[in-house]
Parts: C-alpha cells; structure tokens; sequence
C-alpha cells in the first residue's frame, strides 16, 4: 500500500482540477489521487474510475515524485499515422469530391493510398484534416453564372444598401415582399429522442397561403392570408393596406419578379398609392431578406411538430408571425440582418 501524507491545500486543489481541468484524462488522474486522500482503498477507486491497478499505482507514484503538475502531464505520444505520407493526396481530392459518409470516406481513402482503416479511425483521419458533416445548401443553377453574380452584386451596392441606409437613418421605409403556402403536412426536422420518433401526416392537401412584407428595420410584418392562391390581387391588397399605416416618408417594397406582383395592375396601383416597387435581380433569392423569416416560422412551429385539426395548423403559423418581432425579437435581430449572401466566393459541388 503506497502511503501518502495529504494537505488541506492539495486536497482543495485536487478537489478543484478533477473538475475544472480541460482534459478528461487528467480529470480522471485527480479524480483517483482525490479518492486515495479521502481514504477510500485502492480497489475501490479502481472501481470507481475504471483503472487498473497498476494504472493507479502510476498516477500515486506520479504524484509522490512531482505532486499535481506532474499529474497535469500527458507523456502519451500515440503512435504516427501511416496517412499522414499522404495528408496532401486525400485533401486535395476530397475538396474537389468531398464524401458524402464515412463509409465512403474510407472506400476512398483505401483507394488512392492502399491504406484500410476502420469507421472510427476514418471519421477522425477526416475531421483532423478539417472535414466536417454539413448539409448541402442549394442555388438557383442560373445564379452561378458570372453575369448574374456581377447583376447581383450591382443591384445590391447599387439600389438596395442606399435605401437601407435611408430606411435605417428613418428617411425611408423598405418592406421585403413575398409569399409562402404552408402545406397542412408533415415538416420533419431533428429531435434529441432515445428512439426514432414518427409524426402522422395529415389527409388532404390543404394550404395556408401567406403574402407577407416584412419591415427591414423594426422586423415587423404585415400579411394578407388566404386558403386559395395568391394573385394580383393579393398583392393589391398587400398595397392598400401598407399605405394605410400612415408612414409619412417613402415606401419602397423589395420584391421578386413573379408574373402576379410584375403586372401592369400591380405596377399602376402601386403609382397611385406612391409606393415603389424594386424588382430584385431573377434567381436571386438570396437577396430577399423575408425568406430566411419564412424558414424560421417553419423551424420555430411547424419542424416536428403534428397538428390534426388545419385550424390548429393555422393558428400556430398566425401566431407566430404575428408575434416573432416582440416574443423573439433577439433571434431575428441575429437572423435578418443587412448581410446578403452574393454566389461570387461560393463553393459548388463539383460535376
């Protein structure tokens, strides 16, 4: 039995590191030398933090010798990877076709290099190299064309910052115009569960058609719903009811270019109620700032989430929407900032 004589100071600090230091092995190595000063016998703390018996005789013969920074000591070195020869190889293809999952990962890997290595060490030879598991995003094929980046990038300096700017400085209001169907369904999304969960999918195929305008500065929106289609008329509607607010500067709408908001009737009624209509660039929907509020509408009350009545399915989304610019004010300060995503620096997924 190795005897040691213990502090009051050591213990409170043996005490504080089995909680408090970064690395779990070192935890473990004050978490055993803590237990030896309470008096607990060797093979119960053994027991308790699943060591071996010379592995605790190490750790009491480390802290004899040098006390607690010795303990703080990782002398482990491991042994070098066979894969590190070939680190630039497999980095250079897999940022040209990255894997879609480890097993693949590792098809690859054994590949170009004649290497096998199991799952495990697979997920951790990706993840030292900078690899991460990131969903897929997705862009109009058109936006990605360079005359369609350097349109984007114009209207953007061009026409949409400088009302922004006059809209922040209260010399102008600008309104993010576009519509969104929530389909009475099923929204899968992630759930933290100790089994997979199912979320039964409601008969029919009945919508809840929403034509929103979201106010770029106080994050606030105003909608015209329906449960048939939205049209010109909608968008007429839309019109009518923002110039009743009793803004007393211009109102710019921000909008995209589909046939119901670009007609003629939309465009003469707009004029007549002295309402600017600023028609983003096509394929380009990274420029208009209400579709990220849509997918947070869905992502806060529809993502698995089961409604059986459609009235319930609507008022979820109506009370969202209605009070996401008060109930959470900070998210979509965070959410719907200024920042546009432009396609001029954006990887795409090789062919």
């Amino acid at each position: 039995m190795i005897k040691i004589n213990f502090t009051q100071e050591r213990i409170n600090a043996l005490d504080y590191e089995r909680y408090h230091h970064p690395h779990p092995k070192v935890q473990k190595k004050m978490e055993a030398i803590y237990l030896k000063s309470q008096g607990v016998k060797h093979k119960d703390i053994c027991r308790l933090c699943q060591i071996s018996k010379t592995t605790l005789a190490v750790y009491l013969n480390q802290y004899q010798q040098e006390g607690i920074e010795r303990l703080k000591q990782l002398g482990y070195k491991g042994q070098p990877s066979e894969l590190r020869e070939h680190i630039s190889t497999l980095e250079g293809y897999f940022r040209e076709h990255p894997p879609r999952t480890v097993a693949e990962g590792q098809a690859i890997i054994e590949k170009l290099t004649g290497i096998h290595r199991s799952p495990t060490q697979v997920r951790a030879f990706m993840k030292r190299l900078g690899l991460s598991c990131r969903k897929v995003g997705q862009i109009p094929a058109k936006a990605t064309t360079q005359d369609k980046i350097k349109e984007q990038e114009e209207f953007k300096e061009q026409e949409l910052e400088p009302r922004l700017e006059e809209a922040k400085e209260g010399k102008r209001v600008v309104f993010f115009v576009d519509a969104a169907h929530f389909v009475h369904g099923a929204f899968l999304g992630f759930l933290w569960c100790f089994v997979r969960l199912f979320i039964p999918t409601p008969s029919g195929r009945k919508r809840f058609n929403v034509l929103g305008a979201l106010n770029a500065v106080t994050k606030e929106i105003i909608t015209i719903t329906n449960e048939t289609y939205i049209n010109s008329q909608s968008i007429c509607q839309l019109l009518l009811k923002i110039s009743q607010l009793g803004i007393n500067v211009p109102i710019t709408l921000v909008l995209d270019n589909a046939r119901y908001q670009k007609c003629q009737l939309v465009k003469d009624y707009a004029a007549a109620l002295n309402i600017e209509l600023l028609y983003i660039p096509s394929y380009s929907p990274n420029l208009n700032l209400i579709e990220r509020f849509w997918r947070f509408v869905k992502k806060d009350c529809l993502y698995s989430k089961y409604y059986e009545k459609y009235s319930s399915f609507k008022a979820a989304i109506e009370n969202c929407i209605n009070t996401a610019h008060t109930d959470h004010r900070e998210k979509l300060d965070s959410l719907l900032t200024w920042n546009f995503q432009t396609f001029k620096k954006v990887q795409l997924l090789a062919v």
